[in-house]
């Protein structure tokens, strides 16, 4: 698909931890045509960056500091998708580290950091256009796009979702533990001054708790083109 006019073809998708956004999103590009940005590793890339210069994500200060000083680019990858590079480095797999998602959470809380890679996400999206998963893609980075959808799920099944996934990455947590990381995540995702994720009028809501992954890209899909 291609962008109407002289704007660019952008879909956001926003919606809390564990309903599935990446996933989706990698495919609706896919189906599309046009890259796939998954913000998300922007900051955990930022986070990464953090811990590897041995600060605290909880010192403000430090974190922009950091981040201001952070070589970030995006380089566009050969199935379409942008990967994130920090001084000049693909940062996969080490941004998926639990650590590093948790620092994630706490430094995308900072303005400063936001500025930062919202002016990047918005330039790599306006030259090429993209499919973009995050928190505040259709309220804050492309409020003006027309094709806004935002992924929900069951505080149940978004807890065993990510519960078996760090399972799967070898790490020991019960689920009861990740229930409670995901409901400290939504609070500061929700609470925070800059950029909170925020559920409005503007967006298509779609439930994945009992939804395939098939099925929700299918009907993201048809959100997209019925918007077109």
């Amino acid at each position: 698909m291609t962008a109407r006019g002289d704007k660019p073809f952008v879909v956001a998708i926003d919606g809390p931890s564990g309903v599935g956004k990446s996933t989706a999103a990698r495919r609706l590009a896919a189906r599309l045509g046009v890259p796939y940005l998954d913000t998300g590793a922007m900051y955990r890339a930022v986070a990464l960056a953090v811990l590897d210069a041995g600060a605290d994500p909880a010192d403000e200060a430090a974190v922009v500091r950091i981040a201001a000083a952070a070589d970030l680019s995006l380089a566009g990858g050969e199935d379409g998708s942008f990967s994130v590079l920090l001084d000049g480095r693909p940062v996969e797999p080490r941004i998926r580290a639990p650590r590093v998602g948790e620092a994630a959470s706490r430094v995308s809380t900072y303005p400063r950091v936001r500025q930062r890679l919202v002016a990047l996400q918005r330039a790599s999206a306006r030259a090429f256009g993209a499919v973009m998963e995050g928190r505040d893609i259709g309220t804050v980075v492309f409020p003006d796009t027309p094709h806004k959808i935002f992924l929900t799920a069951s505080p149940g099944v978004r807890a065993r979702r990510r519960h078996e996934q760090l399972l799967q990455m070898g790490k020991e947590i019960s689920l009861a533990e990740v229930r409670r990381e995901l409901d400290e995540r939504d609070d500061r995702d929700t609470g925070r001054a800059a950029s909170p994720l925020k559920l409005d009028g503007s967006y298509v809501e779609i439930d994945t708790s009992q939804r395939q992954v098939d099925e929700v890209v299918a009907r993201m899909e048809e959100v997209v083109r019925q918007g077109s």
